[in-house]
């Protein structure tokens, strides 16, 4: 056997052999020793700082070919003989040696990339590649940054499509990158995500991106913890969220994280809340516009919280040419967050135990006999499992806005005097607009709603909504008589 035959051995079995996690501390110790026994070539040298291999092997660990013409040309094969039984032994306990080196060396190699990816990841760059779907309700002047807009190169990719403005979709100002600060009770909240820096253990990034918003009073969820909303409140709650989402999905843009804790909640002059969705780190914002995600991998993320996905994207299977449709995945989560808004668990939380991927329809809780028929109603259609018999989130918000503000109008129509009940609601809804906007009342809750059904307004979506309502009610008044 050549030496270099038997080096090569040796260092293929040094890698196997620490491949099955064996020897690894063992092999450390047995490479020095070798390393000291078999000392060739000049004095040695201090020894380098992630490695404990000497720097003078650096050339024998680059080339087996040259370790083997060194040994040759020092004497060893005149000392040991150079076809011997020892010959080759000790040339395969020697490539051991350097077998169990190398992988050290190759774990240091490692390391020392991962620190790079984590430094790498501290850059503004990195950053807004990172984060950019939060970054989606950003407003037009949020990264100019000394009157220069930042950008992204090919290499960090573009920022996402930005929505316009709603009342009720969170508003980013601003946004920069910075150094994480030592925020009061970060160490026992969060210490994980800290940089090393602030805790030694911490595996967070020294940079973070920050949004400045405006300062609401507190989540949807923390105030259902403490109050109840009236009779009119709620459903001008679940409205708002319809309105919210409506606007998404005309941007082109699936929010996929929606609930009571993404909702922010101010209050109106009237002491109304208003509702404002926030935290668009897990939406779906597609350079086309287009609301479909091919999942073809089960490495595509389907969104954040899975307990308020659609049962469409829950039960979705991964393969060659499937589609996800998130045209009607937030408004089957408002219907989920309705029951909450109405002062009971969300369905499809655990403490309740209804799945969205395996729940029926009948199973729902029946909702409290304070909430409004047609809110009722509204909210049973929203958690349909079936996509095509869902309403979209227009529609929905179109028939909370006719039992609202159009019930006289509606009581006397049926589905062939469409024309009259729509030319009579867009006089109504120009009315409230005109008045809303020159009088102290122009920014209550209800104002503003009422002007976002006058700009939205649409006759197909309208003649849709009239058609559920009016569906609703004949079903109730066949259960009234079968009673």
């Amino acid at each position: 056997m050549s030496v270099k035959h038997a080096i090569s051995r040796g260092l293929e079995l040094g890698r196997s052999v620490l491949q099955l996690g064996l020897l690894k501390s063992g092999g450390r110790v047995a490479a020095k020793l070798r390393a000291d026994r078999l000392r060739v070539g000049p004095s040695a040298r201090t020894v380098q700082p992630q490695a404990f291999l000497p720097s003078r092997y650096r050339y024998y660990r680059s080339s087996l070919k040259g370790l083997a013409a060194q040994l040759q040309s020092a004497g060893f094969r005149r000392r040991f003989g150079g076809a011997s039984t020892r010959n080759r032994a000790v040339f395969l306990a020697f490539g051991l040696g350097v077998g169990l080196i190398e992988q050290q060396l190759e774990e240091d190699r490692r390391s020392a990339a991962t620190c790079q990816e984590i430094q790498a990841g501290s850059s503004s760059e990195a950053i807004l590649k990172s984060m950019s779907q939060e970054l989606v309700p950003a407003g037009p002047l949020a990264l100019r940054q000394d009157k220069e807009q930042i950008t992204l190169d090919g290499h960090f990719g573009v920022l996402p499509r930005r929505v316009s403005a709603h009342p009720n979709v969170i508003r980013v100002h601003r946004a920069f990158t910075a150094d994480v600060p030592l925020l009061p009770g970060a160490q026992e909240e969060y210490p994980d995500v800290l940089p090393a820096r602030l805790n030694p253990d911490g595996l967070g990034n020294n940079r973070t991106l920050f949004l400045v918003m405006k300062n609401y009073a507190c989540t949807l969820r923390q105030y259902l913890e403490v109050s109840t909303p009236s009779r009119r409140q709620g459903p001008l709650m679940v409205l708002q969220l319809l309105e919210g989402v409506d606007h998404l999905c005309r941007q082109g843009i699936a929010h996929r994280d929606l609930k009571s804790d993404n909702v922010l909640l101010e209050f109106d002059s009237d002491g109304c809340p208003r509702l404002v969705i926030t935290d668009f780190g897990c939406c779906l914002a597609q350079s086309d516009s287009s609301l479909q995600l091919p999942f073809n991998s089960m490495w595509v993320s389907r969104g954040g919280n899975a307990s308020l996905m659609a049962p469409e994207v829950t039960t979705a299977v991964p393969g060659c040419g499937v589609v996800i449709d998130y045209s009607k995945a937030d408004t089957w989560a408002v219907g989920a967050i309705s029951y909450e808004i109405f002062g009971l668990d969300n369905p499809f939380y655990r403490a309740v135990g209804l799945e969205s991927r395996t729940y029926q329809e009948k199973q729902l809780p029946p909702l409290p006999s304070r909430v409004p028929a047609d809110v009722q109603l509204v909210i049973r259609l929203l958690l349909r499992r079936n996509p095509s018999k869902r309403p979209s989130a227009r529609v929905a918000a179109d028939m909370l806005h006719l039992s609202l503000w159009g019930r006289k109008a509606l009581a006397n129509q049926d589905s062939v005097s469409m024309r009259k009940l729509a030319d009579w609601l867009l006089c109504q809804s120009a009315v409230v607009l005109l008045k809303g906007c020159g009088g102290p009342g122009g920014n209550t809750v209800e104002a503003e709603l009422q002007r976002n059904f006058l700009s939205n307004l649409d006759l197909e979506d309208l003649r849709t909504a009239v058609g559920f309502l009016l569906y609703g009610r004949e079903q109730r008044q066949a259960c009234i008589l079968s009673a």
